[in-house]
């Protein structure tokens, strides 16, 4: 059974911020926005379509072989590549930019795996754009949850609840200094918070 996700931060605005990674004031930001569903009503449909642009559109590294590193959001979708996080990152982007609060979750498979959560319907869910490639399942679920990877706690899993506002620093700061390159994200990925 899943973790209950529950935010880190009890402000709303916390959730609809930008800074130099969540960059969603930025022109692609906003220009990607104006096509993903602009016309529909429920806030729930716009989520749903930001998240399959991101799950579908935009290659995660490790299934194209890419070498390329991105971090910040606009760049992710300039390069339409990235790692787990990276993807969250444009997630939340697209999401905070059409005033959808959106903050980011870990689970210590592996290594430190990103996603999301979203706040629709009263209620916070999790989310993850990873792409359904290489045995990864993400589908958008505001209900049961559907993320990629099942986290397996006698492996020595972990499956982390907490909602933050803005990505982890461990996180931000490997992929900063991620030299480009084939596998770069094999050289010292975080496997915990």
């Amino acid at each position: 059974m899943s973790p209950v996700p529950s935010p880190t931060s009890d402000r709303p605005s916390d959730y609809l911020a930008a800074d130099a990674v969540v960059d969603h004031g930025h022109p692609l930001i906003l220009a990607r926005v104006a096509t993903l569903r602009p016309d529909a009503d429920d806030p729930a449909e716009r989520a749903e379509a930001a998240f399959l642009f991101v799950r579908d559109e935009v290659e995660h590294v490790i299934d194209a072989e890419d070498p390329r590193v991105t971090w910040r959001a606009s760049d992710v979708l300039r390069e339409r590549v990235g790692i787990c996080h990276a993807k969250a990152h444009l997630l939340a982007a697209l999401l905070r930019a059409q005033g959808i609060p959106a903050g980011f979750c870990y689970q210590e498979l592996s290594a430190l795996h990103g996603l999301n959560a979203v706040y629709l319907h009263g209620k916070w869910s999790r989310l993850d754009a990873r792409g359904n490639r290489t045995g990864a399942r993400g589908e958008f679920s505001l209900g049961e949850e559907k993320l990629a990877w099942p986290v397996d706690t006698a492996r020595g899993e972990r499956d982390h609840p907490e909602i933050h506002p803005a990505p982890a620093p461990v996180v931000v700061d490997f992929l900063m200094t991620a030299e480009p390159g084939p596998g770069w994200y094999e050289k010292d990925l975080p496997a915990a918070l």
